[in-house]
């Protein structure tokens, strides 16, 4: 198993940038895809960005593509979520989550963090 924390919420303004970071323990975080998902008060979690082991296969929700990006360093144990141009719409508590095989499917994702709280003002 694998233990994942995130951390990097806050409160911001439409249009400002936020960087999350996810941290894993253990000693086979290479061995993982980790995908971020977001849930707003009242919808269900929803499908966010993840990456492959190797980091060559990424995939980005369309309400994100171009404004997120996805990155990890497996030397460091840590995946990160770079928003840019934050919207109001992007206000939900923020999870990442490891697999190990690669899918875009939360129910496929067997380890979750605790979430971190991202709140967007207009």
């Amino acid at each position: 198993q694998v233990q994942l924390v995130e951390s990097g919420g806050g409160l911001m303004q439409a249009g400002d940038s936020l960087r999350l970071s996810c941290a894993a323990s253990g000693r086979t975080f290479n061995r993982y895809t980790v995908g971020w998902f977001r849930q707003a008060p009242g919808k269900e979690r929803e499908f966010a960005a993840s990456i492959s082991r190797d980091a060559l296969t990424v995939n980005y929700a369309n309400s994100v593509k171009g404004r997120f990006t996805i990155s990890r360093d497996n030397a460091k144990n840590t995946v990160y979520l770079q928003m840019n141009s934050l919207k109001p719409d992007d206000t939900a508590v923020y999870y990442c989550a490891a697999v190990s095989g690669y899918s875009i499917d939360p129910d496929r994702y067997a380890y979750w963090g605790q979430g971190t709280q991202v709140t967007v003002s207009s």
